[in-house]
């Protein structure tokens, strides 16, 4: 397989199943995953092998691998079983069979497993996912939330029951032999939530945020995510680099604050004015009461114009039209 015939910008399918699946990989294993659900095609016979290029997966992500990392996350991917809920019960399959080095290439072959190839092939049920976003996310839980939350943005924002979450995470063992990781909630943010938060709206083609809820208890019990579609693209701002330090770290927090802000819809003029310092505190604040508004069944058609319409009524000061 040539770089050539891989582009970031390429959509891959991945099935509901497996998106919502419980199973916990490594970064390096969703990689080589997601590397080889763009290299496939649906009229491929049974029998084919598939070419992954570590270096072509260097060259995308700017990540090195070194040999034994590779080769742990191959091993580990042919013993690891994807648990899948159906309406008879649960399925546990695993997806490869087979896995061949080619020594000096940094390269390997890889084999689907018969029984896997339906959820693989010719799929009617299906998460679209951009092949930038799972690449450059770096954090595992980022990957997962990022495919997570385009499963269901189509749907009616609805709360989910953390536990159901963490189990398709793999931080939750169903059946209790595994200790609970992030057991409190605050470490689950902080750890998994936030981490993937920001990683999500940075580098990829959707913007994602989490509302926490207490239902029936004084503890959260649940989560709604929230995935918005059609995304600005990070912008590159001009920055001098004749400035001293100190200017030059206002410059990046002003970028990484206007990509923020893009990331829900809002256009980079607007986003501009609303990165500055007072400003952006409006923003935090606004953003949460859309979210909140939504929770309470609210009908917002467009969420950056809604945004942006709460912020001048909180006081922003914005002096060019919004979107």
């Amino acid at each position: 397989m040539e770089l050539s015939e891989v582009s970031l910008e390429k959509k891959i399918k991945q099935h509901h199943q497996i998106t919502s699946g419980r199973y916990d990989f490594t970064a390096c294993q969703l990689d080589i995953m997601f590397m080889l659900l763009a290299t496939i095609k649906d009229t491929d016979t049974s029998y084919m092998e598939y070419h992954i290029s570590v270096k072509d997966i260097e060259l995308l992500t700017k990540r090195k691998w070194n040999y034994q990392q590779l080769r742990e996350a191959t091993q580990g991917l042919m013993g690891r079983v994807y648990e899948i809920e159906m309406e008879q019960g649960l399925r546990q399959i695993v997806l490869f069979s087979e896995v061949q080095y080619l020594t000096g290439t940094g390269s390997f072959y890889i084999k689907i497993n018969e029984p896997a190839r339906q959820y693989i092939f010719n799929l009617k049920h299906y998460t679209l996912l951009e092949l930038r976003s799972v690449l450059l996310c770096t954090s595992k839980h980022a990957k997962r939330l990022y495919a997570i939350a385009c499963q269901r943005r189509n749907m009616k924002d609805a709360p989910m029951l953390i536990s159901d979450l963490k189990e398709m995470l793999g931080l939750r063992d169903t059946k209790g032999i595994q200790k609970e990781q992030y057991s409190e909630v605050s470490m689950f943010q902080k750890k998994v939530l936030d981490i993937a938060k920001k990683q999500i709206n940075e580098h990829t083609d959707i913007s994602f945020d989490y509302q926490l809820h207490k239902i029936r208890s004084r503890s959260f019990t649940h989560i709604t995510l929230f995935c918005g579609v059609g995304k600005t693209t990070n912008m590159q701002l001009q920055i001098d680099f004749n400035q001293n330090i100190d200017a030059l770290r206002t410059s990046a927090k002003t970028i990484e604050k206007v990509n923020f802000i893009m990331s829900y819809g809002i256009s980079q003029d607007v986003a501009l004015n609303l990165a500055q310092t007072n400003n952006y505190k409006i923003f935090l604040e606004a953003k949460d009461i859309a979210i909140k508004d939504k929770l309470k069944g609210k009908i917002i058609e467009d969420n950056a114009s809604y945004i942006v319409g709460v912020c001048k009524k909180l006081g922003a000061k914005i002096f060019t039209n919004t979107k």
